[in-house]
């Protein structure tokens, strides 16, 4: 869903200020209980965050498909567990096959086997309705923390991939070979090709990746990073 947001960069004071909570973090609320949506969606911009609510996860899903532009920052999604067409389990599943944002589940009425799907789910929380504050917060912290861990993730692997996107077809083949524990000598051995001509590749590819040794390149991966 991701995919489908462009950044927003702020330009009014309104901006900067719709920008600072977005860095906290957006909540997503989702609930058919009008009244419950909109009480939820007040308390959690009290608190100092970016909220959007949806009455249904349909509509949600829907939403999230559209060319959309935000802020940046973490994001996570508030939903109850009973909701007509996409249940909670349902949207579960589709958050996890997109990678983020993740999910907190609440419900009025929900017994101990359907909390026990939802966390086996990966859901980061199952709340009861009516909510305690400290405990809701708790769950969104805890959730947005992830957002951000999984968004940090992303961020490092598409730098990465485009470093390795900078590789000449001779470069990325020595350095594939210099991370698998080759040396120089038997890289040129297996190539046909002067060790110092490895050393020169192995040079200006360790400087578009911007790597110093072994360690940073083990830690880059570069093969987990193209496609080639």
């Amino acid at each position: 869903m991701n995919d489908c947001e462009r950044i927003r960069r702020p330009v009014t004071v309104a901006d900067f200020r719709m920008a600072e909570c977005a860095g906290r973090g957006l909540v997503i609320v989702i609930d058919d209980d009008e009244e419950i949506l909109q009480a939820l969606t007040g308390l959690i911009r009290m608190e100092g965050y970016s909220c959007e609510h949806y009455g249904s996860a349909t509509e949600f899903l829907a939403a999230a498909t559209q060319v959309s532009s935000r802020f940046p920052g973490p994001v996570c999604v508030l939903c109850d567990v009973r909701m007509p067409e996409v249940d909670g389990l349902a949207l579960q599943q589709r958050l996890a096959e997109a990678g983020d944002p993740p999910l907190v589940l609440m419900s009025g009425n929900s017994g101990a086997a359907e909390t026990v799907r939802a966390f086996r789910a990966g859901v980061i929380d199952f709340l009861l309705k009516p909510i305690e504050d400290d405990l809701l917060f708790t769950a969104l912290e805890k959730a947005l923390a992830v957002s951000r861990e999984r968004q940090q993730t992303a961020s490092k692997a598409a730098d990465a991939a485009d470093r390795v996107a900078q590789l000449t077809a001779r470069e990325y083949e020595i350095i594939r070979l210099v991370s698998q524990g080759l040396i120089n000598r038997d890289i040129a051995e297996r190539l046909g090709i002067a060790v110092r001509t490895v050393k020169l590749h192995r040079q200006r590819a360790m400087e578009k990746l911007n790597v110093h040794g072994m360690v940073d390149l083990v830690r880059l991966n570069p093969l987990d990073q193209s496609g080639r």
